[in-house]
């Protein structure tokens, strides 16, 4: 027995190591799964972050996307952007209608004037006859420059309008009769033989026709030198005022018309043209007065175009703020990506319907601004001012095309036109040379012998009729016989042309859009999405009606998400090094 305790004796050290030693790997075991269990717990958060961040962002492009009314369900927010584009819609509308009724009474006084000088200074000028209006003997020149001469001396007496001289200090300023010809030439047709000096020189003569009511008073020694002669012009300013525009409860302009009536001899082929045309300055009157008519009602459309500006630039306002939410969206969609995003992704929120809104505002700002100073008579810039207000409406009604695409059957038309647009526009850079080679060469080898091929303009209308099927027979027809070598050469030209471009161009045309047409259809029918971003959001089921939308923390989540990613992988990296 006692050797058995003396071995306890011994075998308890021992178990007391042992003891001792479990106890230690024990405690290390234990603080072990401590630290495993913490970092989990600490990864699972992280992770769950990560994904509650995800859905933030998935939510936020999702809400950009959506049309007024799913904006309106998912946040309460009024469509105050789609209300104001209806409003400047008919406002804008309005505002382009009052114009164009007031710019066409200035282009009606404008062409009847033209239409009056033509038939006052002209002899025996008949309406429609100016392409054919021509001199033929040097008596009939002479004889037209006379009657011109007396016609504006009598002004006063033959006039029916409110025509008047114009005056310089008091003075009326004088007809001026100027002459172009080559300094010095001899030309002897029968010998083949000719002399020319080729420097233009150019008299000009004043007259007052007033005081000399004839050619032969005013000018005894006026010679024209027929056979070195390039041309005669004659010019005069006369003075009116539009009073048409009174009774539309706006002020009169006063018109300067600068007449030029020229006697055209450049091709010195015996035939001399003669052509009138005039250039026109609006000016404000300088003194004026109009009873029965209210100045509340002639100031009442520069009120009305400001409030245009106003709507203007809140719309311009309110666009541009979307296309910054939209660039701010695709820079934290790509920061999540963490890789190049396609371009075709980054173009979805670049929203053009935006962009050609904010265009159209400013136009129509511009426009506007012009617009007022044209009623009060600051400026008389008419066609400056149609061409940003007319353009500006034509954005504005192409923008409607936006709304309209919220429904399913027009956004279809919308997507094709959209996805067929960079393949027409390469199509149409290799159709275009074919076009412009058939241009050059009708040009030059039909241009003398057709007069719809005279000059590159002409051809191109020309040619550009034939494919849409427009005055065909007549061009085959008006070809000259004079060549049967030019005349056989135009039949092969203009069946090439007309069965490349009506039967294979126009066809391959039509079929890039048909086969978009095809493929969006194909795609909206079976809900795939196409796109990684629209993989991206597949992803989200939430309706726009869940309330999931109205959290305020979406707006910086998935930022501060990724500044904590960030920050804890810079930590990782500083651990490990």
């Amino acid at each position: 027995m006692v050797e058995d305790v003396q071995a306890s004796g011994r075998e308890l050290p021992c178990v007391i190591q042992q003891c001792s030693d479990m106890e230690e790997s024990s405690d290390l075991y234990d603080a072990y799964e401590t630290n495993a269990a913490a970092a989990w717990e600490e990864q699972q958060h992280q992770c769950l972050e990560e994904l509650e961040s995800v859905e933030c962002l998935r939510r936020k492009i999702k809400f950009y996307f959506m049309n007024p009314c799913e904006k309106y369900h998912a946040r309460g927010r009024k469509p105050w952007k789609l209300v104001l584009q209806i409003i400047k819609i008919a406002i804008i509308t309005i505002q382009l209608v009052s114009f164009g009724l007031s710019n066409q009474m200035v282009v009606t006084f404008k062409e009847e004037n033209l239409m009056t000088f033509k038939h006052l200074f002209l002899k025996d000028y008949v309406d429609g006859g100016m392409d054919s209006y021509a001199v033929y003997r040097q008596e009939d020149a002479y004889n037209h420059i006379d009657f011109i001469i007396k016609q504006y001396g009598h002004l006063h007496n033959i006039t029916l309008g409110n025509h008047e001289y114009d005056k310089d200090g008091g003075v009326y300023t004088p007809l001026s009769l100027c002459q172009e010809y080559y300094q010095n030439g001899s030309i002897y047709s029968g010998n083949d033989t000719f002399e020319i000096d080729a420097h233009v020189q150019t008299d000009c003569l004043k007259i007052y026709p007033m005081y000399h009511p004839s050619l032969q008073e005013a000018l005894p020694h006026f010679e024209i030198y027929f056979k070195r002669m390039l041309s005669v012009k004659i010019t005069f300013v006369l003075k009116a005022i539009n009073l048409q525009t009174v009774r539309h409860r706006e002020l009169p302009d006063c018109y300067d018309f600068t007449v030029i009536i020229t006697f055209n001899n450049e091709a010195h082929s015996g035939r001399i043209k003669i052509d009138l045309e005039n250039d026109v300055d609006i000016n404000e009157c300088r003194e004026w007065k109009v009873t029965g008519a209210s100045a509340r009602s002639i100031y009442l459309t520069v009120l009305f175009d400001c409030l245009i500006i106003i709507t203007c630039v809140t719309s311009f306002s309110l666009c541009t703020r979307s296309v910054i939410n939209g660039i701010q969206l695709q820079l934290e969609y790509s920061l999540y990506c963490n890789q190049k995003v396609p371009m075709s992704d980054k173009l979805e929120f670049l929203n053009g319907w935006y962009i050609l809104i904010i265009v159209s505002d400013t136009l129509t700002i511009i426009g506007s601004i012009l617009k007022i100073e044209i009623q009060t008579k600051v400026l008389t810039s008419y066609d400056i001012c149609s061409i940003l207000l007319g353009t500006g409406t034509m954005f504005v009604w192409i923008g409607v095309i936006r709304y309209m695409g919220y429904f399913r059957k027009y956004n279809i038309l919308i997507l094709t036109l959209r996805a067929a647009f960079p393949n027409v526009i390469r199509f149409i850079c290799c159709a275009g040379i074919i076009y412009l080679s058939y241009c050059l060469c009708g040009w030059i080898v039909l241009g003398p012998y057709h007069e719809k091929f005279r000059t590159l303009n002409t051809v191109s209308e020309c040619l550009f009729s034939l494919i849409n099927g427009d005055d065909m027979f007549p061009t085959f027809k008006n070809m000259r016989q004079k060549s049967s070598l030019v005349w056989i050469f135009s039949r092969v030209y203009l069946y090439t042309f007309v069965s490349l471009f009506i039967y294979m161009v126009l066809s391959l045309f039509i079929t890039i859009i048909t086969d978009t047409y095809d493929t969006i259809k194909q795609q909206q029918q079976s809900g795939t999405p196409t796109s990684e971003l629209q993989k991206f959001l597949s992803v989200c089921k939430d309706l726009p009606n869940s309330g999931v939308y109205r959290l305020n923390k979406t707006n910086d989540c998935f930022l501060n998400c990724c500044i904590n990613r960030c920050r804890r992988r810079q930590e990782r990296l500083t651990s490990e090094a």
